[in-house]
């Protein structure tokens, strides 16, 4: 027996990320946002459409591209520290269902991004492979490993290795 249910909001297709996509809170990477017209052909309206850099929001599952509303818009401008959603790209943002959205005279569940960006967990550097080797060239380039650090992460040991194997 599975314990995932389905959200009533699911039998209304939409081509647009809902709040009945979302489970919990999402990292996803904003590839860009364009403005483009309403593709429930509802309205004649264009939205400002964000478009991700992952394929699929659970396996089997494609991510849909999402609008941005004006709260949105403007996390995505803080967030990017610019006006022109032509630079809002190669974001990476959190989305979470908010279930307190005003629309219109109703209170309805929303998707929000937050306005703090991502903690995003860095990939371990590990001895051997490409990746040690480049580390070793920068501790002898650099005579330290801030660089390596800033997108990788090492254990104090590794540390210490490179840095020896880099006299």
């Amino acid at each position: 027996m599975s314990n995932e249910k389905t959200h009533y909001r699911k039998a209304f297709k939409s081509p647009y990320l809902s709040s009945a996509d979302i489970v919990g809170p999402t990292i996803l990477t904003v590839r860009s946002v364009a403005l483009e017209p309403d593709q429930t052909k509802k309205t004649k309206d264009h939205f400002n459409t964000a478009h991700f850099v992952e394929k699929y929001l659970r396996p089997g599952e494609p991510l849909k591209p999402m609008i941005l509303n004006a709260h949105n818009s403007r996390v995505m401008k803080e967030l990017c520290g610019s006006h022109f959603i032509d630079d809002w790209q190669n974001i990476p943002i959190t989305i979470y269902v908010d279930s307190n959205v005003r629309f219109g005279r109703d209170t309805v569940e929303g998707l929000r991004i937050s306005p703090q960006a991502p903690q995003l967990q860095k990939k371990e550097l590990l001895p051997g492979g490409k990746a040690w080797d480049n580390a070793i060239a920068a501790a002898k380039r650099d005579g330290n490993l801030s660089k390596v650090l800033d997108r990788m992460s090492i254990s104090t040991e590794n540390q210490a290795a490179i840095m020896e194997l880099a006299q």
